[in-house]
């Protein structure tokens, strides 16, 4: 036996194990903001969902699941939360009826043509100016609704 053998295989011979860990080690959270750029990201047209997680350092099925709980999510909304259209109707200003001379026009504050809305609601006219607060709008119009 060579003095090369002694060095190469040791007398004690025993098993070792060694364990090479990569990668973070630990759970990683993310925030919904970043969830749905992600998600939103996939539905582009042409988009590959593998592509689009390795992209962000993710897995596919992170990103498969995302899409899942955001459809659950857009399809779970209650009647109040889902937005209701209306059809719009917009007419040109009618034109004023003509004045005696002498007699100022008469204009009413918030009245003008540029920032009116007019809101009906089952024969009732709500006409909201320019500068009006939403949520006294939105209050008036819920109470309206109540009504009908």
């Amino acid at each position: 036996m060579s003095k090369l053998d002694d060095m190469v295989e040791p007398e004690t011979a025993f098993v070792r194990r060694l364990e090479v860990i990569s990668g973070t080690g630990r759970r990683r959270s993310f925030s919904d903001d970043f969830k749905t750029r992600v998600v939103e990201e996939t539905l582009a047209p042409g988009a590959v969902v593998s592509q689009v997680a390795r992209r962000h350092g993710l897995t596919p099925q992170q990103v498969f699941t995302w899409r899942r709980q955001a459809r659950e999510a857009s399809s779970g909304q209650s009647d109040a939360e889902v937005p209701m259209f209306v059809p719009v109707l917009v007419e040109a200003p009618s034109a004023a009826p003509a004045r005696p001379a002498g007699k100022p026009e008469r204009r009413h504050r918030g009245d003008n043509a540029g920032g009116m809305i007019e809101i009906e609601i089952a024969g009732t006219i709500i006409r909201v100016g320019r500068g009006a607060d939403a949520e006294t709008v939105a209050a008036v119009i819920a109470a309206l609704k109540a009504a009908t």
